[in-house]
């Protein structure tokens, strides 16, 4: 059986990665350039400073800074708009997941007919988007260089997966300087976001020894850094860590896909708004309790990944162990400890389970999973 790994053709990553990027955005003799990006960033004087390296290289930049936390279909129609009036010929995303997930909407609505919606699901698309280039500022998301794109329909109350080829940035900007300045809350959230794409992406069926390896390395880079990152935002050895161990995950997801984790929190975002990243860190440990009977090789693997002899202990004790590390990770570096917190009510379990069973990335779960089994699973992480 043959598998196809995805990634941009072009990833620049580390300090100082964002300066080499403008080289490479200028050799694709483009002119006019729509940046989505959102209000903070804005306000920090970050884009005001990019959109002067990309006007000094001969790039013409209209902004476009409405994008919420989850971005939403009206986001995307306004950005589209704002991109067919003034005629951009490419699209240029600066910000964590929410701002690359506009802009890959947006790039792929400039190239192919019809509503965002139509595009939900798997390679629904017929046309490669208009050209995209990613410039992430946090380490958790891996929007930069995958092909997802998650939409909230806000009619609906629902998060759209689109999975696509053509949603995949031309090219990918991680430069670690653009992350100190993210606040520990933040850090935390989009951390534990990176650690549930590894393990998701490892225990998923759509694994393989290329996409393990991926993931593999970015589990013990995650746990020991992102506390760090999080004590100390200016601690650029473990920015620049938590840099790599979230395209490392990003890279293995896009490829292997997710599972459980992710399909759950796309509906407590979409019916909620809760923060995509504390929605996998609180479901992850929960899940992967579930998942166990259907994983306890790959659960074994992150066993000794975190230190533990595995071999030595029974299914159970082995799944226990690697929970609980999960959990005391999300306990140090501030994670609320349930759903309850943003809102969550037994009322809405049901619903949230039975979108989740629609979800893209269900699918690839280790386990088949029915809707009581999911609503017991939301119960346990309220």
């Amino acid at each position: 059986m043959s598998n196809i790994f995805y990634l941009p053709s072009i990833n620049l990553m580390g300090a100082g990665a964002l300066s080499q990027s403008i080289e490479q955005i200028k050799k694709l003799s483009l002119t006019k350039a729509l940046l989505v990006t959102d209000k903070p960033l804005v306000s920090l004087g970050m884009i005001s400073s990019i959109t002067q390296k990309l006007n000094e290289a001969g790039i013409e930049t209209i902004v476009f800074d409405g994008v919420k936390p989850n971005p939403t279909v009206t986001n995307v129609e306004d950005g589209l708009a704002i991109l067919k009036q003034n005629n951009c010929d490419m699209v240029i995303a600066v910000g964590g997941g929410s701002p690359i997930d506009a802009a890959k909407a947006i790039a792929l609505l400039a190239t192919n007919s019809g509503k965002i919606e139509d595009y939900a699901g798997i390679d629904l698309s017929k046309n490669p988007q208009l050209p995209l280039i990613a410039i992430n500022t946090t380490a958790g998301t891996g929007s930069e260089l995958t092909r997802f794109t998650i939409i909230t329909d806000e009619v609906n109350h629902i998060k759209m997966a689109i999975v696509d080829s053509n949603v995949t940035p031309l090219i990918s900007v991680n430069d670690s300087e653009l992350m100190k300045g993210m606040p520990p809350a933040l850090t935390a959230a989009t951390g534990m976001d990176a650690l549930t794409h590894a393990i998701e992406a490892l225990v998923s069926t759509a694994a393989t020894p290329f996409t393990d390896a991926l993931a593999e390395k970015a589990i013990p880079m995650i746990f020991e850094n992102l506390p760090k990152a999080v004590r100390d935002g200016g601690d650029m050895e473990a920015r620049e860590a938590m840099m790599y161990a979230e395209a490392a995950a990003g890279a293995a997801f896009n490829s292997a896909s997710l599972g459980a984790v992710h399909a759950l929190a796309h509906q407590a975002g979409g019916l909620l708004d809760m923060p995509h990243g504390q929605a996998n860190a609180i479901l992850l440990p929960h899940v992967l309790e579930y998942n166990a009977p259907s994983c306890l090789p790959q659960i074994r693997v992150i066993a000794k990944l975190l230190g533990s002899d595995g071999e030595k202990l029974s299914d159970k004790d082995v799944a226990d162990a690697v929970i609980w590390k999960i959990k005391q990770l999300s306990k140090e570096v501030g994670i609320p400890k349930g759903l309850s917190e943003f809102g969550v009510k037994e009322e809405h379990l049901p619903v949230l389970a039975e979108n989740a069973l629609k979800d893209a990335c269900i699918f690839t779960n280790p386990r088949k999973a029915t809707k009581e089994e999911l609503i017991e699973v939301l119960r346990k992480a309220m």
